[in-house]
């Protein structure tokens, strides 16, 4: 785990939880270190300090099999990648470490020491368009929670890093022990909704007022009831011009547009988790038929919900 002074303290501790737990079902299984540019105590932006840090230089002398760069604040992060050679440091290792991966915004280093270039990558969804605009031949995915790309992966923002590191878990020793050391940790395996870091719902949510957040969180958990704007007007007691009107102001988008998104938040938890025929998907998550659902995810995801499932199941 590479940490530098004011990482993200989460980014750091939640992966070497997964990795240290994973140890105590498979001893031996993983030997976590945590590194900074210079070694020794690393102060996080929570005030957390991570002591006895061993040096970046230190380790180009020992095989390295995962090495996971973690996040943090802009100004903190670009001291560590400019003045702490942590990108010139992650070129040379990445030629003989097993992968490379990244903790939210640890993916700007990964990016600049061109490791990126070609590759699918994510990192916490404020900052993917910055990402996409500084490495633009990176594929950056916004809605990503975490991706894989040859030896280089990437997770969302901050807790994300747990379900990439719970992933790789997956990878090296099976299902099996991935989902002990998840259920040790009190934390999904693979979260409701999947692959998404960042839900129709959470966004909507985030800015509007009481009223209209429990009328997005009833939405959400019925995305199979009527959610025209007549239905949800009167839901609310208001008349549906003027609902119309405070509802995009609050949630950011229309009232159509949200419950769409709604229904493929859900219809993508029924992809991954369930092996029902698409018609029972589509009547359950509100599209009402195939053709609808099927328009939606190409529009909206640019794959078939055939498509979807295959990758994320």
């Amino acid at each position: 785990m590479v940490a530098f002074e004011g990482v993200q303290a989460l980014d750091v501790t939640g992966p070497a939880s997964v990795f240290t737990t994973a140890s105590r079902h498979r001893p031996g299984a993983y030997r976590v270190m945590v590194a900074s540019p210079r070694g020794g105590e690393v102060t996080s932006s929570s005030g957390v300090t991570f002591g006895r840090t061993v040096a970046l230089a230190a380790l180009l002398r020992e095989p390295l099999d995962t090495v996971l760069v973690a996040g943090g604040e802009e100004e903190a992060l670009t001291q560590a990648i400019l003045e702490g050679g942590l990108a010139e440091w992650l070129r040379e290792v990445a030629r003989s470490a097993r992968r490379v991966g990244s903790v939210c915004t640890g993916a700007f280093a990964l990016g600049v020491a061109g490791l990126l270039d070609g590759r699918r990558a994510t990192t916490h969804w404020r900052a993917c368009g910055m990402l996409q605009e500084m490495i633009p031949a990176a594929k950056v995915e916004p809605d990503a929670l975490h991706t894989f790309d040859g030896s280089v992966c990437t997770s969302a923002g901050v807790t994300a890093g747990i379900d990439l590191s719970l992933a790789l878990l997956e990878q090296d020793h099976g299902r099996e022990v991935a989902a002990q050391v998840a259920r040790d940790l009190v934390v999904f395996l693979r979260r409701p909704g999947g692959q998404s870091q960042f839900s129709a719902g959470l966004a909507a949510q985030a800015e509007a007022s009481d009223r209209m957040s429990d009328l997005i969180a009833w939405m959400v958990e019925h995305p199979e009831r009527e959610l025209s704007v007549p239905a949800l007007a009167k839901r609310v007691a208001m008349s549906e011009r003027n609902f119309s009107r405070v509802f995009a102001r609050e949630a950011g988008m229309t009232p159509a547009r949200f419950a769409e998104r709604a229904r493929i938040d859900r219809a993508r938890v029924y992809l991954e988790d369930s092996d029902w025929p698409l018609k029972q998907v589509a009547e359950r998550s509100g599209f009402g038929s195939i053709d609808g659902l099927q328009r939606a995810f190409k529009r909206l995801l640019g794959v078939t919900p055939a498509e979807y499932r295959g990758r994320f199941t």
